[in-house]
């Protein structure tokens, strides 16, 4: 699936990339039903983990990490449910991450946050 904004597609880009030198195996990209999709799926240490990018040109209005509401992580959460039903071989220890990223005007990162376990499911 093709991501429609180029911001976003950068910053999933620059996430994986980031995971990857970590050392975790990305599985999937853009994990899509209906209108809700998970950024990344990914495993590392035995552990599914499902990531979800905000990608922001400036804080000006917030964190990355702000427009995670409530909501969205619930949906989230269910979506990656859904995903594991589909991959019951996959590990059944599982988590949600988020990663934050900050671009300058010429696409360089400024910030990369990653957050752990944000949803304790």
């Amino acid at each position: 699936m093709k991501v429609s904004n180029p911001v976003a597609k950068i910053g999933e880009d620059l996430a994986c990339k980031y995971l990857v030198g970590k050392g975790y195996k990305i599985i999937e990209r853009n994990f899509r039903k209906k209108y809700q999709e998970i950024d990344i799926i990914a495993i590392i240490n035995s552990t599914l983990v499902f990531v979800e990018v905000k990608t922001r040109r400036s804080d000006s209005f917030g964190s990355p990490f702000e427009s995670i509401t409530p909501w969205k992580l619930k949906h989230l959460v269910r979506l990656a449910q859904y995903y594991k039903q589909l991959h019951p071989s996959l590990s059944d220890y599982m988590r949600m991450d988020a990663i934050g990223i900050i671009l300058s005007d010429d696409n360089q990162v400024e910030n990369l946050e990653h957050l752990e376990n944000i949803s304790g499911f």
